[in-house]
C-alpha cells in the first residue's frame, strides 16, 4: 500500500502495470467472463434491473467496485443492449487533491466520462459523526447522488454493492440490530419520486473484482475517507473478518448466508414485518397442524 495523500489515507496500488484500455475491456468478456461478466448479466436478467428507455446514473466513487461497474455498463451497450442511457456521476465528499486527481486520471484512462459535483460529505460527517461514521456517510452520499441523478433526468441510480456486501449486511442486521433483512438488488426510493436503486454487481464476489483490478493494473481508491481514518473502526470490517474466520471451518458459509436470504421458511419464523405491519406466528397458529 502507498500513502499517496500523505495523511494516512491509503490508496491501493497494483503490482502489475496498467494494461491498455482495449485489453482491460476485452478481459471483462474473456478472462473474467465466468466470474464477472456472466454474473453481471445474470443479475440484470434475474432481477429485471434494466428496462427499455431507462436513464441510469452510475455512481462512481473511484473504488474498484464502481470502476468495474462503469465498464460493465459500457460493455453491455457495446454488445447489443443499447436500450438505455448512462450518466457517470461522482459525489466528491471532499477528497484530498492528490486522491481526487488519481480518480480523475483513472476515469480518463478508462474512458469513463464522469460528472463530478461537490457534496461536502466529509465536512458534515466530521462534525456530527461519532466512532462509526460510515453508515451516516453512506446515507448522506446516497441522498446527494439521488439529487444529482434526478437533476440529470435519470430514473435509476446504480450502486456498486457486490456479493460480499450483501452477506455482510445480512450478518450486520442479525448481530447488531436484531432483525433478519438484507441488501436488495433493486429498491424504489421513498424520498425521490420515480427513482430506483439497482445493484448490478449483486452476484459478483469481491475477490473477482480485486483480481480484475490487480490483473489490469488499475489504481482504485481504497475508501480515501479522511474521517473514518481517524475513528475507531467499522462494524462492517468486523463482520468481514468474522466471515473469513467462519470460512476456515465452513468453506461455503458465505454462499449459505447469501442463499438463506431467498430461502426463508415462513412456517418456522417467530415473527416478520411486511409493508410496516408486524405479524406473529401466533396469528396463523390455528391454521397449521404440522409437526417439527
Amino acid at each position: 500500500m502507498k500513502d499517496i495523500a500523505g495523511d494516512g489515507c491509503d490508496i491501493l496500488v497494483p503490482f502489475n502495470e496498467r494494461k491498455p484500455l482495449k485489453e482491460i475491456e476485452r478481459s471483462i468478456i474473456t478472462k473474467y467472463r465466468k466470474d464477472i461478466w456472466a454474473k453481471f448479466i445474470k443479475a440484470i436478467k434475474e432481477f429485471q434491473l434494466i428496462n427499455d428507455g431507462d436513464r441510469i446514473a452510475v455512481a462512481i466513487s473511484g473504488g474498484k467496485d464502481s470502476m468495474l461497474m462503469a465498464k460493465l455498463f459500457q460493455e453491455l451497450k457495446l454488445h447489443g443492449h443499447d436500450n438505455f442511457s448512462l450518466q457517470f456521476i461522482v459525489a466528491d465528499p471532499g477528497y484530498h487533491e492528490n486522491i481526487k486527481g488519481l480518480m480523475v486520471d483513472n476515469c480518463k484512462y478508462l474512458n469513463i466520462p464522469i460528472k463530478v459535483f461537490d457534496s461536502g460529505i466529509f465536512r458534515i460527517i466530521s462534525e456530527v459523526s461519532k466512532d462509526y461514521p460510515c453508515y451516516m456517510c453512506a446515507k448522506i452520499r446516497r441522498g446527494a447522488l439521488y439529487n444529482k441523478a434526478q437533476e440529470l433526468g435519470c430514473n435509476k441510480l446504480a450502486l456498486g454493492h457486490h456479493f460480499n456486501d450483501v452477506i455482510e449486511t445480512t450478518l450486520l442486521n442479525i448481530l447488531y440490530t436484531g432483525n433478519i433483512s438484507t441488501m436488495l438488488p433493486k429498491l424504489k426510493s421513498s424520498n425521490f419520486d420515480g427513482m430506483e436503486i439497482i445493484r448490478p454487481l449483486y452476484f459478483i464476489e469481491e475477490k473477482a473484482i480485486e483480481d480484475f483490478t490487480q490483473y489490469n493494473g488499475i489504481w482504485p481508491l481504497n475508501c480515501a475517507c479522511m474521517v473514518a481514518a481517524k475513528k475507531i473502526g467499522s462494524k462492517r470490517n468486523e463482520v468481514k473478518k468474522l466471515i473469513e474466520q467462519l470460512k476456515l471451518t465452513f468453506d461455503s458459509v458465505d454462499k449459505s448466508i447469501f442463499k438463506a436470504t431467498s430461502n426463508v421458511n415462513m412456517d418456522c419464523i417467530l415473527g416478520w414485518q411486511k409493508s410496516g405491519i408486524k405479524y406473529s406466528f401466533l396469528d396463523f397458529y390455528d391454521e397449521k397442524s404440522n409437526d417439527d
